[in-house]
């Protein structure tokens, strides 16, 4: 992806600056939402990803797993999900993804960027029933990611990431075909992040990864209420519970002229989630002064890709995302 944005934002600092010792680094938990850095510039990305699924469970015979669905549900058997165990039930899979990124931020009078290349090494267990609309079961996913400063990168960091669903199935109802509560947990670190100081006890974040990297919250996949990517710092922990509420109505099913959408269903969605960002992992840090918010959706599967659409509340406005898939 190669784009050019006005008006483009990050709630960070400039790398190179000591920011004074009373006032709050911009993107942590105690930031001000008016801390941010917003000027035209570019934002290019480009990313590799090799998935290998190992020889047990349910791509034992093979990489690829069939499924098979009458409007939008699944009828055929399940991959996993009815126990946790590995070499019988769900898809291992290894993941190596080798991604870069630049951007940059073009004042009237200078000019900010940096690049990102850098590496993710990881393993995911999906023990979900079907993974593109979970209704029960499970997933895993733990993973490293590594920057060695590499050509235009100008910083060395790492960061440790997991994260795990999980799903419980209710029954149809009288006007659902499905409902299922979704829970989600995320949390990260980065054993690089260091704070440097000066002379005055003023300080400035090193080793650590850019702004929407890492221990990162706010956005369209965690803490919807919030900008994207509005925080951020060394160690993170995240929540989240959805209720999902399948409909059996589908008021564009007879409608010819819409059939190309291939819309199988349409699905309510409420949503609570909360968060917090922290200069260390520790729990008194990490379980005060959590972020909030909560918010509904509207979602819809379309040729088998399922179409979100989320509004989201915090203490600091509402949000409204347009993404394809489910957040998680």
């Amino acid at each position: 992806m190669i784009g050019y944005y006005p008006q483009q934002r990050a709630y960070a600092d400039p790398r190179e600056s000591f920011i004074d010792q009373h006032m709050p680094l911009s993107g942590s938990n105690y930031s001000s939402a008016e801390q941010y850095l917003e000027a035209n510039g570019s934002s290019n990305w480009f990313d590799i990803k090799l998935e290998y699924a190992l020889p047990w469970g349910a791509t034992e015979a093979g990489g690829l797993v069939n499924y098979e669905i009458k409007n939008g549900l699944l009828v055929s058997a399940p991959s996993g999900g009815s126990e946790w165990n590995p070499l019988t039930t769900g898809a291992s899979v290894l993941v190596l993804r080798q991604f870069n990124r630049y951007q940059s931020f073009e004042f009237e009078n200078d000019k900010l960027d940096g690049a990102v290349h850098a590496i993710e090494l990881g393993i995911l267990y999906d023990n979900t029933d079907f993974p593109i609309n979970p209704s029960y079961g499970s997933s895993q996913y733990l993973s490293i990611s590594h920057d060695a400063g590499w050509l235009e990168s100008d910083s060395q960091w790492s960061f440790i990431n997991l994260d795990v669903s999980k799903y419980f199935s209710i029954g149809p109802s009288e006007y659902a075909s499905q409902r299922v509560i979704a829970l989600n947990f995320w949390t990260g670190y980065s054993p690089s992040w260091e704070l440097e100081y000066n002379d005055n006890n003023d300080r400035r974040v090193t080793n650590s990864a850019p702004y929407n990297e890492g221990a990162t919250l706010g956005g369209f996949y965690r803490m919807r209420g919030y900008d994207q990517n509005r925080f951020h710092d060394k160690a993170v922990i995240y929540g989240t519970a959805e209720y999902r509420y399948t409909l059996k109505a589908n008021p564009i099913e007879d409608i010819r002229w819409l059939r190309f959408l291939h819309l199988d269903w349409f699905q309510l969605v409420g949503f609570v989630e909360a968060g917090r960002v922290a200069e260390s992992y520790k729990t008194s840090e990490l379980l005060s002064d959590i972020k909030y918010d909560y918010g509904v959706s509207i979602r819809a599967m379309m040729a088998g890709l399922v179409i979100r659409t989320d509004l989201a509340k915090s203490d600091e406005g509402t949000n409204v995302w347009i993404m394809v898939d489910h957040p998680f």
